[in-house]
């Protein structure tokens, strides 16, 4: 991109962050160009702010700002269910749909030796100790339906055999306004097999 350096540098930036392509960056960067200087200047403290704060809790790995987290905190949440999920972000979008009012555990990935991610590289071992500590009846495996989170939840499963907690797998199929037209056959035969009586 021609012209001056430092705006340059902000698209560059900006076409770091996930599923930000040039144009995108480029608009991002004019419209922080045109905002008032505070609003450049609260955005830059937001992001800083973000990195001096936020840390991962010690019990469940989700972001918090304050250790343990909130929901860890909560009394009012049943500890006797965990929730396991992939990323920090995942738990946003469960607590989003406020129908769920168990705990979770972050593993920080999932599962991928072609990539170089083995057991020891996610927070297996300590969801395991979560589990083994008692008062768990039920483990929620709510890795993403891809290859690398089917290898992870199928790998816990066998790995919390043992444990005296029951071990399940969120459903999966058609989405909600999805078409039969377009649907993949794996997904068809997982909503054929998972269907529920009405």
């Amino acid at each position: 991109m021609k012209g001056p350096a430092s705006l340059a540098n902000l698209v560059e930036r900006f076409q770091t962050l996930p599923g930000v392509g040039r144009k995108t960056a480029e608009r991002l960067a004019f419209h922080i160009l045109k905002s008032s200087r505070n609003e450049a200047v609260k955005l830059a403290n937001a992001l800083t702010e973000l990195k001096d704060k936020i840390s991962l809790c010690s019990v469940c790995n989700s972001l918090t700002e304050a250790d343990p987290c909130s929901i860890c905190q909560d009394p009012q949440r049943d500890k006797s269910i965990i929730c396991v999920v992939e990323e920090p972000g995942d738990v946003y979008s469960i607590e989003r749909i406020g129908e769920y009012n168990g705990v979770y555990h972050v593993l920080m990935g999932a599962l991928s030796p072609l990539d170089g991610v083995g057991p020891d590289d996610l927070k297996i071992s300590d969801l395991v100790k979560r589990v083994e500590q008692g008062g768990v009846k039920e483990v929620i495996l709510a890795s993403n339906p891809n290859v690398e989170g089917e290898a992870t939840a199928m790998y816990l499963a066998k790995l919390l055999e043992p444990a005296d907690a029951d071990v399940t797998r969120i459903a999966r199929g058609l989405p909600m306004g999805g078409d039969l037209e377009y649907a993949d056959e794996v997904t068809l035969s997982r909503a054929l097999s998972g269907r529920a009586k009405l």
